[in-house]
């Protein structure tokens, strides 16, 4: 029984014991699959969390710049148009030729307002608005001119031989700006007011007159009104404005978000003012126009104030339908484009980037891309783009006609690749306005009044980086262009009658005809094993030349926009420092030197007509003093991040 027992044990234990084993095993298995699937998970968990992480989908960049500037220039004799129509409205107001509050001609012809009556047809900082304008064209002015025709001219005409009249007409031979002048008055009917407003008599002495005693009469009220020894010019002789020393700060903060597959989201903030000041009037200084006031396109581009602005803000769809297409829409990045690049030690633009020597402003608008795989154009992309400068708000209304002002573009970038970058550029800007936006300016609080006409600019430029040339890199650029104005026959009465490219202050253009103008923008660029950086650049703007780039970092004016021709020799030194932040993140510094020679009048500026630098008379009116030669030596301290 007992040997029954132990064998009946033992047969128990040889089935139980591998049957056990067998479970436990099993057991394990399943712990080890059930710890290797909470793995698993916690990595899916680890992945979720690592992509929503800041470093995942969020690029977080910027610069500071600490600058110094030297400025000098020189001017050439001019009369201030801004000073000369306060001397004639002040005279017209008050004095013992003053016509406001008067009746005057012969037929009691023109009432005119009282000085009381004229100011409160004005507006708190603005220069004239179009009800003053209006008032010293069509009455203040009309009833001056009579007064002097009967009181002055006609009674002194009837003393003088014709010996006489001829010498004073060789002797007081009036300017080509003041002809235009007295064309324009012509044209606008003002004479023809004047005539009016005599009597019978005197119209009929007048016209009995001979033509060249009938001239001297014009020119002598041209030359009491305008002339060197009228009182009413506001005459300048040649001056040298400078500012020795012009502290500024810069700094702006990038991000690029990436929100959901395929689409990203780019912002920058900038801020740039003046060492103790918190305004534009020590940087706009009335010599140019994209410098004497800030507006939108120019606002952290130009120095105001410490506030942080938008400078960018889009977004941007890539992938289209899995194609090479994108889209892009808000605050563009049309600044600091290429060939900019290379001066400012940036990196190159990317593809919403447009060349600098066409646009360089601050544009809200959208973009279509497409960039296909092109085996023989290697970084292939072209463009459309489309952008607003203005909007002119409700129009139609008793007050408002002025249209939108709006861009379009297209650009073809044949190769895009790092040893050679060529670019081709076609910009159109319809319904130009006159004036920006701008308050506090030298003409007082000014804006858009009148649409002008329109632009065409053609552009194409090319890029390249040569390495070991010698001990060093070298970087070469060259950009060429053409601007083509198309005016109407509108005018600003804001800026005395001018026109797109045509006429001049009070001197009316009748027939404005299309300017085409040209550039060209070179340079060069050695880079040492040091990482010092020698550079050069170059660029000349003809009489008619007109840029849209008042965004652009130059003290003294855009140089891109140039009538005339600039030399900029630079180094830049940057600190071999290890980049921490990012790849792209350096520490240096900048010096460089500036020279204008500035060959026509208006640079920067698409209202009236260039004038030569060395036709100008003193007694021309011009609404910015001209600057023939201007010179700026400045020296950078920059941090990328």
């Amino acid at each position: 029984m007992r040997k029954a027992n132990k064998l009946m044990l033992a047969a128990v234990l040889a089935v139980a014991l591998p049957t056990s084993a067998m479970a436990a095993e099993a057991d394990l298995q399943a712990k080890i699959d059930k710890l290797s699937q909470q793995m698993e998970d916690l990595k899916g968990q680890v992945q979720r969390v690592e992509d929503k992480s800041l470093g995942k989908w969020l690029q977080i960049g910027g610069s500071y710049q600490f600058r110094i500037d030297s400025l000098h220039g020189k001017t050439v004799a001019y009369s201030d148009a801004i000073g000369t129509m306060n001397n004639l409205v002040g005279g017209f107001v008050v004095g013992p030729n003053a016509v406001a509050g008067t009746t005057v001609g012969a037929n009691a012809t023109i009432t005119n307002p009282s000085g009381t009556a004229f100011m409160f047809m004005g507006k708190s900082g603005s220069l004239f608005t179009p009800a003053q304008f209006n008032t010293i064209l069509t009455q203040y002015m009309p009833s001056a001119m009579y007064n002097a025709f009967t009181g002055m001219i006609m009674p002194a005409l009837g003393t003088m031989t014709p010996a006489q009249v001829a010498g004073y007409l060789q002797a007081n031979a009036l300017t080509a700006q003041q002809s235009a002048i007295l064309n324009t008055l012509t044209n606008k009917g003002i004479m023809s007011t004047v005539m009016s407003m005599m009597t019978p008599a005197n119209q009929a002495a007048f016209m009995a007159m001979p033509a060249e005693y009938q001239q001297a009469a014009m020119v002598m009220a041209m030359q009491g009104f305008l002339g060197a020894g009228s009182g009413n010019l506001a005459t300048y002789q040649s001056f040298k404005p400078k500012n020795e020393t012009l502290y500024t700060n810069k700094f702006a903060l990038d991000l690029k978000a990436k929100a959901t597959k395929d689409v990203t989201v780019n912002v920058k903030l900038g801020m740039y003012k003046v060492f103790g000041d918190q305004s534009d009037q020590v940087t706009n200084n009335g010599y140019y126009a994209d410098r004497v006031g800030v507006f939108d396109g120019t606002i952290g581009h130009v120095p105001s104030s410490s506030y942080l602005n938008v400078d960018r803000a889009y977004a941007t769809w890539s992938n289209i339908l899995d194609q090479p297409v994108w889209f892009s829409v808000g605050r563009r990045p049309a600044t600091d484009g290429a060939p900019t690049n290379v001066r400012h030690n940036n990196e190159r633009p990317g593809n919403g980037g447009t060349p600098a020597l066409l646009v360089d402003y601050a544009f809200d608008g959208m973009t279509v891309g497409y960039a296909p795989d092109i085996d023989f154009l290697p970084g292939f992309y072209a463009k459309v783009c489309y952008g607003r400068a203005f909007d002119s708000g409700f129009r139609a209304t008793p007050t408002n006609s002025v249209k939108d002002t709006d861009m379009m573009g297209v650009a073809i970038i044949p190769v895009d690749t790092d040893p050679l970058r060529v670019w081709l550029q076609w910009n159109r800007a319809f319904n130009i306005f006159d004036f920006p936006k701008m308050n506090n300016t030298l003409f007082g609080n000014v804006g858009p009044t009148v649409n002008l006409g329109e632009f065409d600019w053609y552009g194409a430029g090319a890029m390249t980086t040569i390495k070991k040339v010698g001990p060093g890199d070298l970087n070469a650029f060259a950009d060429i262009a053409l601007s083509i104005s198309h005016p109407n026959k509108n005018v600003s009465n804001a800026a005395g009658f001018q026109g797109l490219m045509s006429g001049e202050f009070f001197a009316q253009d009748f027939a404005p005809k299309d300017r085409t103008g040209w550039a060209v923008y070179t340079g060069i660029r050695y880079d040492l094993p040091s990482k010092t950086k020698i550079g050069f650049e170059y660029n000349y703007g003809s009489k008619y030349w007109q840029t849209f780039a008042p965004a652009a970092d130059d003290m003294w004016t855009a140089k891109v926009g140039t009538r005339g021709q600039v030399f900029e020799p630079y180094v830049i030194q940057e600190l071999n420092l290890k980049p921490i932040s990012s790849f792209f993140a350096k520490t240096f510094f900048r010096l460089g030197y500036q020279y204008y020679d500035f060959e026509y009048t208006g640079s920067n500026n698409w209202v009236g007509e260039p004038k030569k630098m060395s036709e100008l008379k003193s007694t021309d009116l011009l609404m910015m003093a001209p600057i023939k030669e201007a010179h700026n030596i400045y020296g950078t301290f920059e941090v990328h991040f």
